[in-house]
């Protein structure tokens, strides 16, 4: 009798779980998986741009991938700050700041109370660049990432490669076991690496270097791609609420790049002169405030396929994409401006250009494809207000130095504040238990003040955060985005359509960081391999994304992975 119970026991939950087999296996057959999996993270991307510029996309690119695959258009990130490092790390490791370390792209590091930047690591030296954009590598993230998982499951035969121009948009999908990782080095128009990857450049990084195409794409002037009346989808092209490059008078088309990037920063110039180099003549780092730094990237990326035969050698590869121009885009003319348009119309040309390409070298079906955003953006506070929207802009180091000064009208003299930054206060504790004052006290005390300060809705000491835990709300956001050992005493919460910059007043371009949905709604779009046509708007977390790709590869999810997969784009069980 129990023999036969626990027979039918274990035919029960092998027919419950669909048997032994994974889906799309058969006896003799080796494991179903994709030939190439492409993450697309675009810098800034608000959920909106997919739908702004429709009628002036083609069929090849987001039309694409939306026609034929699946869109959760209720995609949220669940944590602030919303910058490019936490971003990129939570979309890859499936967790938030609180988990994979990644609180900001800066940071105060309290055991040396010196400033520290995300992918910042002095033991390691650049390959193919400078010491400062190159002495870079992910010893900052404290979990794995997906990239990570495929290269543990494969005993390290996957190659993950990232590519982005900026360092931490390549450098955290990458992972810690990555292949590669490649970004952009201003001083020399170069990418590189460092030798946390590679002790050289391989001979098609070389190759492709030599070949100067920064130089080539900034020779040229930046005209609208289509004609100027036709952007009909954006502000006027001469507002006062957007940058302009220096040497114009006038933030408007066509912007003379030959002209214009005909100079070295000096910063560029004191760098290359350290590393006993000549300046080139061409200012380089401008071209990530274009569109062509877009396409340069997937240059770039195009030839890692080609030169790396990802996803042709009979192994699941994963190439980590980055498209940053548009963050610099965004930041400098804002969220409505031309400028910005017509960055989306020619990244969706690139696009086209991409799964073009992938349906010709690694065959049609065979790669699997996410596409999402670190972070969204606002709109520039002096639009709305031309609006009579409500907004604002503040400047963290007038609240950091209004609030130095009432501590030690209060407690007497010292520095109090060491430091404040990701909408964080980050108070002196040796100084406070010198005075043999309450930490907590202090902290409360602290956020009283700053809720005083115009544009401030909220405060909350750090102490309440680790007291109780939230499933939703604006104390989610906080807890989430909070580590112990990084985050600062205090966290400030700004009012809706408030922008905070070092740059105050913020009154042209724009920025992120808050957990406003401007800010956190962003698209996510999954295309190809066994992925359905479809939308959901039920609600989906960035952090989703990680583990349902390792539900595809029927791989381990990240080790700090809190995400859950997203079922709809899951292969249904025969």
């Amino acid at each position: 009798m129990l023999k036969t119970f626990l027979i039918g026991a274990v035919l029960l939950t092998s027919s419950l779980l669909g048997g032994s087999k994974a889906v799309g296996q058969g006896k003799g057959k080796p494991l179903a998986r994709p030939k190439l999996v492409v993450g697309v993270v675009v810098d800034q991307m608000r959920y909106d741009y997919l739908y702004r510029y429709w009628s002036k996309y083609g069929e090849g690119g987001f039309k694409r991938l939306l026609g034929e695959g699946f869109s959760f258009e209720n995609t949220h990130y669940n944590y602030v700050p919303t910058y490019t490092g936490p971003g990129h790390a939570s979309i890859y490791t499936g967790t938030t700041p609180s988990g994979h370390g990644i609180i900001g792209n800066n940071w105060l590091e309290r055991e040396t109370g010196k400033g520290t930047y995300v992918t910042e690591d002095k033991t390691v030296q650049p390959v193919g660049g400078t010491a400062a954009a190159g002495q870079m590598s992910p010893r900052h993230m404290l979990v794995t990432t997906i990239t990570d998982e495929l290269r543990l499951a494969t005993n390290f035969q996957a190659k993950t490669i990232g590519v982005c121009i900026k360092d931490r948009g390549s450098i955290l999908p990458a992972g810690h076991a990555a292949s590669a990782a490649y970004w952009f080095d201003n001083a020399n128009g170069a990418f590189i690496t460092s030798t946390f990857y590679a002790q050289q450049l391989p001979e098609w990084v070389t190759a492709f270097n030599n070949r100067q195409l920064a130089a080539q794409y900034l020779s040229k002037s930046w005209e609208t791609l289509l004609p100027l009346d036709q952007y009909t989808e954006s502000s006027a092209d001469d507002v006062p609420w957007e940058n302009t490059f220096r040497g114009e008078t006038k933030p408007v088309f066509p912007h003379d790049m030959p002209k214009l990037s005909g100079w070295a920063p000096p910063q560029v110039q004191g760098a290359l002169k350290a590393e006993g180099e000549k300046a080139p003549a061409t200012n380089l780092d401008l071209i990530r405030t274009t569109p062509f730094g877009n396409t340069l990237t997937l240059d770039f990326a195009l030839e890692a396929i080609r030169a790396e035969q990802l996803g042709q050698r009979g192994q699941t590869d994963f190439l980590a994409l980055s498209f940053s121009s548009t963050d610099y885009v965004g930041h400098h003319f804002g969220v409505n401006a031309v400028e910005t348009e017509d960055t989306y119309l020619r990244l969706d040309r690139d696009l086209a250009r991409l799964l073009t390409y992938l349906d010709k070298t690694v065959g049609k079906g065979n790669a699997l494809v996410f596409l999402s955003a670190d972070h969204g953006a606002a709109h520039s506070p002096e639009f709305l207000k031309s609006q009579r929207l409500p907004a604002g802009s503040v400047g963290p180091r007038l609240w950091r130095d209004s609030l130095q000064a009432q501590l030690v009208r209060r407690y007497g003299p010292g520095q109090w504040v060491l430091s404040y930054e990701n909408q964080q206060v980050y108070l002196n504790r040796p100084l406070i238990q010198q005075h043999k004052l309450d930490l907590y006290q202090m902290q409360q005390d602290v956020a009283a003040r700053m809720v005083q300060f115009t544009g401030v809705t909220r405060a909350v000491a750090a102490t309440d955060l680790q007291k109780s835990h939230w499933e939703s709300g604006l104390l989610m956001y906080l807890e989430n985005g909070y580590l112990p050992k990084r985050s600062g005493d205090v966290m400030v919460v700004m009012e809706p359509g408030w922008l905070e910059s070092y740059a105050y007043p913020v009154n042209k371009g724009t920025t992120h960081g808050s957990s406003g949905a401007y800010d956190t709604h962003v698209p996510l779009l999954f295309w190809g391999w066994h992925i359905p046509r479809g939308e959901s708007s039920h609600p989906a977390r960035i952090t989703d994304i990680a583990p349902t790709v390792a539900r595809l590869l029927h791989i381990q999810e990240p080790d700090g992975c809190t995400g859950e997969p997203l079922l709809e784009v899951l292969p249904k069980k025969k």
